[in-house]
């Protein structure tokens, strides 16, 4: 496959995955930046760096301070690959199988969802609302684990577990735990709260499954490669925040909150279901968008 792909570089063809200007004598950073072709993108530029970039096995920052550099032909080929898929629709975290969240660079597979920007209002919110001192926390649905480890790493005496009822993701999971040695932070297999008898926590949070089944972004995107368990919650989008919300009461201690992100639209139908369910203190959160994007409310027994 190699050989046929540098044979072809060699002779002057076009590379899959590239603009039709490109030839082998143009094959520069700078001029593989300027042609790189990726029209359904949002983020054109941002993606064919970070696989430049992967393809050289080197930071973003080497392309700008060296963009005279020329590749070999295994780079090029390496970088014809990646555009190749990128344009086929595939998320740049699945291709290079890492994504940042927070301030930690997390291992992502297709059997878990990518961690989004959007997600890190969870975390700064917890980290506002909550003593540093010792606590006990539940994410639900951990996924890569990242809602989880972001908030071990920010607060050590906090003991943070994750759940997921995808067993490759909680492996996936723990991995990401490993590689950051966070001691504070443990993942278990679990749908939601199965596994957690009896146990209670002074924060439960999660960014659940709330998308309606009928929703025609599903088609659209990098959400297509990503696994429909994550993504999908009922004809409404949600059906997961309500299970959440009917079980938390049981797994939260005097005083904790449950903190939930959900879509744009349903910030009032979960702010309902919250004050439905007995929680205090209910209200929704914007995201960087301006967007109302997490609802959350605090649980009070007496």
């Amino acid at each position: 496959m190699r050989t046929t792909t540098v044979a072809r570089m060699q002779s002057g063809d076009i590379l899959p995955g590239l603009h039709p200007g490109y030839e082998r004598n143009m094959a520069t950073i700078e001029s593989l930046l300027t042609i790189a072709d990726l029209p359904d993108s949002p983020t054109p530029r941002l993606d064919a760096e970070l696989l430049l970039a992967a393809a050289l096995n080197k930071p973003r920052s080497y392309l700008r301070t060296w963009p005279e550099r020329e590749l070999d032909a295994a780079q090029q080929a390496q970088f014809s690959a990646f555009m190749q898929r990128r344009r086929n629709g595939e998320p740049v975290a699945y291709i290079l199988g890492h994504q940042g969240f927070w301030s930690l660079d997390l291992e992502v597979a297709p059997h878990t969802l990518i961690p989004r920007p959007d997600t890190e209002l969870l975390v700064e919110t917890a980290l506002e609302l909550l003593p540093a001192g010792p606590l006990a926390v539940l994410d639900l649905g951990t996924g890569t684990g990242a809602i989880a480890l972001a908030l071990a790493s920010e607060r050590p005496a906090w003991q943070v577990t994750g759940v997921d009822r995808v067993e490759d993701a909680v492996a996936l999971a723990e991995r990401n735990r490993q590689r950051l040695t966070l001691g504070n932070a443990c993942f278990l297999h679990s749908h939601w709260f199965s596994a957690l008898v009896e146990q209670r926590y002074g924060l439960i949070l999660s960014n659940p499954p709330y998308i309606r089944a009928d929703d025609q972004h599903l088609e659209q995107g990098d959400v297509r490669f990503e696994p429909s368990s994550a993504l999908v919650a009922g004809s409404d989008g949600l059906d997961d925040i309500r299970a959440i919300i009917r079980a938390a009461p049981d797994h939260l201690l005097s005083g904790g909150w449950l903190m939930l992100e959900h879509g744009f639209d349903q910030a009032e139908a979960v702010r309902r279901l919250l004050d439905a369910g007995g929680f205090v203190e209910v209200h929704s959160r914007r995201d960087l968008a301006g967007l109302d994007r997490i609802s959350l409310g605090r649980f009070d027994r007496e």
